[in-house]
């Protein structure tokens, strides 16, 4: 396969399913992609029923062509991230890693059109992120529940409404924004900087009012980040963590013991809010997005310093500040099944916590006027093997 051949079978692949998200290339598969979470075998011009670990090597070598860094990265930590663009077509976000000795390459297609806060009808506090002056602000969940494309967004919002210089460090440029009230300066990993702990002490020099991060992966970065936030920056930056508690824990176990009370301090000062993600199956098809959002205020301060007790949760905290635009996981899921977004058994599956999701499912088919229970004909039994129908 030559590098015009794999550009037929990328645009085979796009082309084979509305809102394909992913494009997978592994030995004894066919070519597949994902769209709205599920995955899809692609019909070629010839018949490749079975990728041979020949062809995905081949196929993973012309995407990294003659670029030394990723090459050494593959073979000495097997497994390199890279961008790839399909002209006229499409960017990617494309990881090539060696399993079972054989080689695999997993391609994120990358929007173009920069979304709005509004297009991605992300609840309204993301409008208040964006006008944060200072601080941190972690966007958190899984790979591919759309941290990036949040974040973009709220780039999106600044550029809008603030005239303020933006340093973005990413692995590698998603999304590509133009200047228009903001000035925006976009770094890419291994091309214009070697890691995120370097990209952001540089950032530092460069500067910015707003500095974009794409992941906190090392305690490096993380304290390169706290100092950031403390000396008039604002941060934005993403963790692979499912709520706010864990957002907190992992950060601390970056660090050592004897350090967790002064990065619990720098912590409860710095952190604006912590939104996480996860997408959900939508009814009807496609999948829709659900958040639980934390901001700060003086009790979580409290609980970020002195570690969550009995009804003193972040869970519980977030919960009692509804008003304010915080939301738990649960509640948003539950507005969710309230709009016929998602059904029952997926806010189920989704849920936090599962006792408090089966209430507030049967308080609102309750409202419906819809049964709540599977149970019928109760009877109480009288004794001696007589029972009368409970009326």
């Amino acid at each position: 396969m030559r590098k015009r051949e794999i550009d037929h079978f990328l645009r085979k692949m796009l082309d084979f399913h509305e809102n394909v998200s992913d494009l997978i290339v592994t030995v004894d598969r066919p070519f597949q992609v994902e769209s709205d979470g599920q995955l899809a075998a692609v019909p070629m011009d010839v018949s490749i029923s079975s990728l041979t670990p020949f062809q995905t090597e081949i196929f993973a070598l012309n995407l990294l062509g003659a670029d030394r860094r990723n090459v050494e990265a593959l073979l000495t930590e097997g497994s390199s991230d890279l961008s790839y663009h399909l002209a006229g077509k499409a960017r990617f976000r494309v990881n090539i890693f060696s399993q079972r000795g054989f080689y695999s390459v997993v391609m994120r297609k990358l929007e173009t059109q920069i979304p709005s806060l509004e297009d991605l009808k992300l609840p309204a506090i993301f409008k208040q992120m964006a006008q944060e002056r200072n601080g941190i602000i972690f966007v958190t969940g899984a790979t591919g529940s759309g941290k990036s494309t949040s974040l973009a967004a709220i780039l999106n919002e600044v550029n809008d409404h603030r005239s303020v210089h933006i340093v973005t460090l990413e692995d590698p440029v998603e999304f590509v924004h133009h200047h228009r009230r903001a000035t925006f300066n976009q770094r890419e990993m291994g091309s214009d900087f070697d890691s995120f702990a370097g990209g952001l002490r540089a950032a530092l020099r460069q500067a910015p009012k707003i500095i974009l991060v794409g992941e906190m992966r090392d305690r490096e970065t993380v304290e390169i980040g706290l100092s950031a936030a403390e000396t008039g920056h604002l941060v934005l930056t993403t963790l692979h963590t499912i709520d706010a508690g864990q957002s907190v824990n992992r950060i601390l176990g970056m660090f050592d013991t004897e350090e967790e009370k002064q990065v619990r301090i720098r912590l409860a000062d710095s952190i604006r809010y912590i939104a996480c993600q996860r997408l959900l199956p939508r009814e009807g098809g496609g999948r829709v997005a659900a958040f639980e959002i934390m901001g700060n205020d003086i009790r979580i301060k409290e609980v970020i310093l002195e570690g969550e007790s009995e009804g003193k949760t972040f869970y519980d905290i977030i919960e009692s500040n509804r008003a304010f635009g915080w939301s738990t996981f649960d509640d948003f899921i539950l507005e969710l099944f309230q709009e016929g977004q998602v059904s029952n058994e997926t806010a189920m599956a989704y849920a936090s916590k599962k006792a408090i999701m089966r209430r507030g499912i049967d308080r609102i088919k309750a409202a419906r006027g819809e049964k709540v229970t599977d149970i019928e004909d109760l009877e109480i039994d009288r004794g001696y093997g007589s029972s009368v129908k409970k009326r």
